[in-house]
């Protein structure tokens, strides 16, 4: 048990300092989690032997339902209104075409049967949203026109329905006996229907019970998530719509304590991508990989440069949409997790296929991380569609539209310049507001004839400082041994990717220029250009 433990612990390191070191590469950070499991696998340095494949959809599975839900958590409805009808156009009709397009393909050119065929285009139909949201947010991609909430809620949204083709073309594949209506009124009505009862069953709770810690609010959410999906499966509706479902509605009604939530399944969902990613690469044989790489490669093509681009502009095109923006649509059609873990469960159910399934999957993937997730960027810039002045976080509902409130209080004593003088008296900024004074025997809610006095409290408030993609506001301790100690702000390194703005050294707070000197003990309060 501990040198498992120990094995996670080491692989959870690698993950977080190979993605920084590595940050300056074009590849999504994906790949790099996926290479790191193959490199422990049983072709790797490490040689560790696993082939569980049950065992790999069930954590793969799981993890999803985190991803999903927190996808659509996460997805502004506000920002996405103008692009709702072409972005569910795409993750509906647009996965069907798909679907069926590559599936032909299989057919006609390397004369598999033809329910085989279509099985490979169901389970590599989708957009998946973790890799979008992957190169959106770490390359800072705003697009223009919108155009990043359409890939949002496209990419959110289209994995229920290759879920369904992929349950409908396994059983047929199997030979077994389905009433597909059936089957797909089954998934769509349970999976709405439990998504949004689970969603408000939730709220109604959030709302009623006041007494509820952050931590409490946040274990709720957690539930919701696995209740939506759960139920939702249990009772033969598609479960990645229900809990994407639910996350929609939850993400966009008022929630107490969110941006705690939000913190929560940040962390939650980067720890599943990387669980994912890391787990499928080693589950994969590489030297088993060559026999499949011709299939993989031409299917990849025909996706890339055909398939993708055609169904776009079907469907987008009689939208008006212009030529840049229907390229850039069709480049970011990036395949991903969600397609691995529907080969996973076609395997599992005892699909046998005629090539090995896993293996072509997982090199197609591979090759759309690498080629498109790497080009979406530049390909974004040459066709004008990156919008410089945008916020890619104004897409998702972490970006909090209402600002954040912080009290301080300032205690008068007999030398501080407030002391007898009213309110209206002291210069307070304009956005700053005098909420309480707190005097030995009363509390006041002030006015501008409000008198301060020798051991008053005054208790101000203002809007928090919010982060933005360009700049964020962090703590450096220093001890004994950081290399700024005792030394003066004006001897550190004029390049530093920091700018102090203040020292906390002990109760005193102060505001540096170039003479102040870093003591042990003192804690920086640094702005950080990202």
């Amino acid at each position: 048990m501990s040198v498992l433990l120990i094995g996670i612990g080491v692989v959870f390191i690698l993950c977080i300092l190979l993605n920084h070191l590595l940050a300056r590469l074009p590849i999504p950070s994906l790949v790099i989690f996926l290479v790191l499991g193959i490199l422990f696998g049983v072709d790797g340095l490490f040689q560790i032997s696993f082939d569980d494949y049950a065992l790999s959809e069930t954590i793969c599975s799981t993890c999803l339902i985190f991803i999903m839900f927190y996808g659509g958590f996460g997805t502004n409805i506000k920002q996405a209104k103008k692009i709702l009808a072409p972005a569910i156009l795409l993750s509906s009709v647009g996965v069907v075409l798909m679907a069926f397009l590559v599936g032909g393909f299989v057919y006609f050119v390397f004369g598999l049967p033809l329910y085989a065929s279509l099985l490979m285009g169901a389970v590599v139909c989708s957009t998946d949203a973790a890799s979008v949201f992957n190169v959106l947010r770490s390359k800072n991609l705003a697009l223009k026109q919108n155009t990043d909430s359409l890939l949002e809620v496209e990419s959110g949204s289209n994995d229920p329905f290759s879920y369904m083709l992929t349950l409908i073309l396994s059983a047929l594949c199997l030979g077994e006996s389905i009433h597909i209506p059936w089957m797909l009124l089954q998934q769509l009505g349970f999976g709405v229907l439990i998504g949004v009862l689970v969603a408000k069953g939730v709220l109604f709770l959030l709302h009623q019970m006041d007494q509820l810690s952050s931590a409490e609010r946040t274990i709720l959410l957690f539930a919701a998530s696995l209740l939506s999906y759960a139920f939702a499966y249990k009772v033969g509706g598609n479960g990645y719509l229900s809990v994407y479902l639910c996350g929609i509605i939850m993400g966009n009604s008022y929630v107490p304590d969110k941006k705690d939530m939000v913190h929560f399944f940040d962390v939650l969902t980067e720890n599943c991508q990387m669980i994912i990613f890391f787990l499928l690469g080693l589950l994969v044989t590489p030297s088993s990989l060559p026999s499949q790489f011709t299939y993989a490669f031409w299917i990849s093509l025909f996706m890339i440069l055909i398939a993708r681009p055609l169904v776009c502009t079907l469907l987008l095109k009689p939208l008006g949409f212009s030529w840049n923006r229907i390229a850039v649509i069709s480049m970011a059609g990036l395949r991903g997790v969600a397609s691995i873990v529907f080969a996973i469960m076609a395997v599992t159910k005892g699909v046998e296929y005629p090539l090995n399934l896993f293996n072509i999957v997982f090199i197609i993937v591979l090759i759309s991380l690498i080629v498109q997730g790497s080009l979406l960027p530049k390909f974004t810039e040459w066709m004008k569609m990156k919008d410089p002045q945008g916020n890619i976080l104004k897409t998702f509902n972490d970006y909090q539209e209402e600002e954040e409130i912080r009290f301080i209080q300032i205690h008068m004593d007999e030398n501080h310049t407030y002391v007898n003088k009213t309110i209206s008296q002291i210069a307070l900024p304009e956005q700053m507001l005098a909420v309480l004074v707190l005097k030995k025997e009363e509390t006041i809610m002030p006015n501008g004839n409000t008198f301060l006095e020798k051991g008053d409290t005054l208790v101000l408030a203002a809007h928090a400082f919010e982060e933005t993609q360009n700049y964020q506001m962090k703590e450096i301790y220093i001890d004994e041994h950081h290399k700024w100690c005792q030394k003066k702000v004006y001897q550190l390194p004029q390049n530093m990717p920091y700018l102090i703005v203040m020292i906390k050294r002990q109760k005193e707070i102060i505001v540096p220029n170039g003479d102040t000197m870093i003591c042990d003990g003192d804690k920086l309060v640094v702005l950080k250009h990202v």
